[in-house]
């Protein structure tokens, strides 16, 4: 496999960091972003820049200065950017009205305009070499809207919105565009309980309220008994990476837990999906 220059965001931690990890192994120019390399993630970043192939660096993803920044220090260095994956994301649960605009702003900000911010930046020079690489990670409430976890799908959501049409897009120009789905694994976000900030509605729910709990312990309960493997996330990256170009699928479900369910919900809907393409003249990007 060709040498290929990757930009990942959202390495500070869990799939990211393994992500990074992972495929500087294989050779590639990984550059890695996270944000306060020099204040609370100076261990992480140097930890892997001491890596062989890794180059991290501080990038703010909603700072559209800084993401520009970042971009062009890449390209010039290497001339290019061949796989861009979109890892870094921010979750809040809690009941959904207790979410202000504000709340639903910076949840948006950070898992939809942030990765779009970085894909109509990377496509030009995908565009130019007629080949590249768009890995977006998603979740598997990305395919459904859970209860308590309403925002943080809503936002998954547009994040697949986006990967779903680009895909179809840009794949004529040589570029594929991936959607990963990891489930439930523990990782750092998955352990933070972020609720909305207007906890003045909070009593109003007291009948439900225990059901953020259940959700809770039965995930609990999946950890002990699957022991999900967040290296399996990072395995799925590299994976994509490694098959040729126009050979990937379109969705990438990566969930010991409830992957079976989500995963025939995507089979599904992709059946409809094609066929409404069809209906609408736009068949030939199927193939």
């Amino acid at each position: 496999m060709s040498k290929k220059v990757v930009l990942i965001t959202g390495t500070n931690s869990g799939f990211g960091w393994l992500t990074a990890k992972s495929v500087a192994a294989l050779g590639h120019q990984v550059y890695a972003t996270m944000r306060d390399t020099k204040g609370k993630n100076s261990d992480k970043a140097k930890a892997l820049s001491e890596i062989e192939n890794i180059t991290v660096l501080d990038v703010a993803l909603t700072d559209e200065n800084s993401v520009q920044n970042a971009i062009d220090t890449i390209i010039a260095k290497e001339g290019t950017i061949d796989v861009l994956v979109n890892n870094a994301g921010f979750s809040r649960n809690g009941v959904a009205e207790s979410f202000t605009t504000a709340d639903v702003q910076e949840i948006l900000d950070i898992n939809v305009i942030a990765p779009w911010r970085l894909m109509k930046l990377v496509l030009p020079f995908m565009r130019k070499q007629s080949e590249g690489l768009i890995i977006n990670v998603t979740s598997g409430f990305g395919t459904v809207s859970f209860p308590f976890a309403t925002m943080y799908s809503a936002s998954k959501f547009g994040l697949e919105g986006i990967s779903e049409g680009l895909h179809y897009e840009v794949r004529p120009l040589g570029i594929d565009v991936a959607i990963l789905q990891p489930g439930a694994f523990p990782t750092e976000m998955s352990q933070k309980f972020n609720p909305g900030s207007d906890a003045s509605v909070n009593d109003a729910y007291q009948a439900i309220a225990d059901y953020p709990n259940k959700m809770g312990a039965a995930i609990g309960k999946a950890f002990e008994t699957l022991n999900p493997n967040p290296q399996d996330v990072a395995d799925a990256v590299v994976n994509l990476i490694s098959l040729p170009k126009g050979q990937r699928p379109i969705r990438t479900n990566v969930d010991p837990f409830t992957g079976q369910y989500l995963q025939a919900a995507n089979d599904a809907v992709q059946v409809q999906y094609e066929k409404a393409l069809t209906a609408f003249g736009m068949g030939d990007l199927l193939k």
